[in-house]
């Protein structure tokens, strides 16, 4: 499994928006110049976003961005399945219902299932706000 940069800039941002937005909403060139991303490409980033009800928007002079939740709701795992879609190590465990014929005889299906909930709960383990807490204790940027 491979996290995009899609992924890892989603995160970027809503780091961002964690730390600088908390009563304000945020200007996507803000984000764009502190984080060195491109503005274009996190306006694609935006509308996987927007549909998910992670983020506020407001338009105007003083519109931008933010956390439509505390940091402390969001975690790695449920913003990488919206931007990555399923984090499955193997195809066929992509869906809801695993369509493999040789399922019933997979000598190595245990593995990919047991990989994908390890991963599955490290992921879900973490939110925003940890990664804002632990990175203020070494005192530095956050870097995905």
């Amino acid at each position: 499994m491979r996290i995009s940069t899609r992924g890892r800039y989603a995160l970027l941002m809503l780091l961002d928006l964690a730390e600088h937005g908390q009563e304000d909403y945020i200007a996507l060139k803000d984000v764009a110049e502190r984080q060195g991303i491109s503005k274009n490409y996190l306006e694609q980033i935006i509308s996987l976003l927007k549909n998910s009800d992670v983020l506020k928007t407001a338009r105007g002079f003083q519109g931008g961005y933010k956390l439509a939740k505390p940091p402390s709701q969001y975690t790695i795992g449920g913003i990488l399945r919206i931007t990555e879609g399923h984090l499955a190590p193997v195809a066929c465990l992509d869906g809801q219902v695993n369509e493999c014929k040789r399922q019933g005889n997979c000598a190595t299906l245990s593995v990919w299932q047991g990989l994908e909930r390890v991963v599955a709960d490290y992921l879900d383990g973490i939110t925003l706000q940890d990664i804002l807490d632990r990175q203020r204790q070494h005192g530095g940027e956050y870097c995905i």
